[in-house]
């Protein structure tokens, strides 16, 4: 009988780490998530200041999510089809030229958002095919009881990265200008394109060879098809789903820093940052504790607390409070989607994981980014502290209305070490070394 691997403590290396595949890819979006997150925060200021207007920064997510539900159940399967690694080269390379072009039009004296718009959709485009590849990579890289520490070692440095860009955006916008975040994080898409090239190739799983998917229309419906009928999955979706769509607040963060807490655009870097913070705190510790008991309940418990700092975010009187709040909100949407995404990997067989995932990114991103519109047009109509206050409460009804509709959540005690479906093949992963 081989003997299960003992549960990390805080002293040992964190098991996923051990592997030399997957440490290239997560040092190489550690680098990379930092640049993106700092262009994040200077799309938002630098389209308040173009329009002043609360909707404008609302269609900001809009201009992400149109492209991402036009294309994502077909990125989904080209993860499942093509080599998920060559995938990637070709969407960071995309991603890295496209937001060169945004940095030369910001220089050159760019003064309407359209371009700002039409560049981030297609960049959204280049990334729905991005995540899943990336995503049902990881499995491959690590062994199953390495992959909860592997997820949230992946989510804690796109949270590490989420704190470094947009505090750095705040010193390079005050010494150099906006165009300089594009170009930083043009140049931070080489960490990934390198860790990509410096890995070893990663073989399809043999139950994805002996029933490989085309690219078609019944292929992505099977995705569809079976995240509809995995009841912990698909309800772990809606619940995410409305928790940030009703809890989007980042949108407004510009008219927070400016108008409200008056904190100009250092401030405004560091409230940008706050969700990050405390997701850090939360996902390091997470990366090396055992699997987290009675997930289900800890979810939701997690979702309910981050409705609740959400509500406090928009009440806070000065900066001090709302840095602390959006810190709570961030760890504890960390502890919901470590659980969410180790379920999700660990319930669905390798040849599905891309589409499981294209699935999941209309949950995931079209949740925030239609959240932002909304946050929007309710700041235009009722101001940014009552719009995010509402967001907040509708974000604790939607987790009462899910937690009832799927029992099944309030009783999932955690995911099986294998995934359901019959012949899925185990993960085959580098040596640890």
């Amino acid at each position: 009988m081989t003997p299960r691997p003992r549960p990390a403590s805080l002293l040992n290396f964190p098991p996923a780490l051990r592997h030399r595949d997957f440490r290239l890819l997560w040092a190489g979006q550690a680098i990379s998530i930092a640049g993106s997150r700092m262009q994040a925060a200077a799309i938002l200021w630098q389209v308040y200041a173009i329009t002043g207007s609360p909707l404008a920064l609302g269609a900001v997510g809009l201009a992400h999510v149109l492209p991402l539900l036009a294309v994502s159940l077909f990125a989904g399967v080209a993860a499942d089809v093509f080599d998920r690694r060559k995938l990637m080269l070709g969407t960071q390379t995309s991603m890295l030229l496209l937001v060169l072009l945004l940095g030369v039009l910001t220089l050159h004296g760019l003064q309407s958002a359209v371009p700002i718009y039409a560049i981030s959709a297609l960049v959204a485009v280049a990334w729905a095919f991005d995540a899943p590849a990336r995503q049902a990579l990881i499995p491959r890289l690590v062994p199953a009881h390495a992959l909860a520490g592997a997820f949230s070692l992946n989510s804690t440095v796109f949270q590490l990265g989420s704190i470094v860009g947009p505090a750095l955006f705040g010193l390079v916008i005050a010494r150099t200008g906006v165009a300089a975040a594009y170009f930083i994080n043009a140049a931070s898409f080489l960490a990934v394109i390198g860790a990509l090239l410096a890995m070893r190739p990663v073989p399809p799983a043999p139950a994805a060879t002996e029933r490989a998917p085309q690219v078609s229309v019944r292929a992505a419906l099977e995705g569809l098809r079976f995240v509809r009928l995995q009841p912990i999955i698909f309800s772990s979706m809606l619940l995410d789903f409305f928790a940030t769509f009703f809890g989007a607040a980042t949108a407004l963060l510009p008219m927070f820093a400016q108008d409200i807490l008056k904190v100009g655009a250092a401030g405004y870097g560091w409230l940008y940052a706050a969700q990050a913070v405390g997701a850090a705190i939360i996902g390091v510790l997470l990366s090396l504790l055992p699997p987290l008991p009675h997930a289900g309940r800890v979810m939701l418990l997690a979702v309910g607390v981050y409705g609740l700092a959400t509500i406090a975010f928009g009440l806070a009187p000065n900066f001090a409070l709302a840095f602390g709040a959006l810190a709570v909100a961030g760890a504890a949407d960390m502890v919901s989607m470590v659980i969410r995404n180790t379920a999700r990997n660990l319930l669905t067989p390798d040849a599905l994981r891309g589409r499981m995932t294209s699935v999941n990114m209309v949950f995931f991103m079209g949740g925030p980014q239609l959240g932002e519109l909304e946050a929007g047009a309710a700041a235009a109509l009722l101001g940014a502290p009552a719009a995010v206050v509402t967001g907040g409460v509708g974000c604790l009804l939607a987790l009462g209305w899910i937690a009832a509709r799927y029992p099944q959540l309030r009783t999932y005690a955690g995911a099986p070490a294998q995934p359901a479906a019959a012949g899925a093949a185990q993960p085959v992963v580098a040596s640890a070394d």
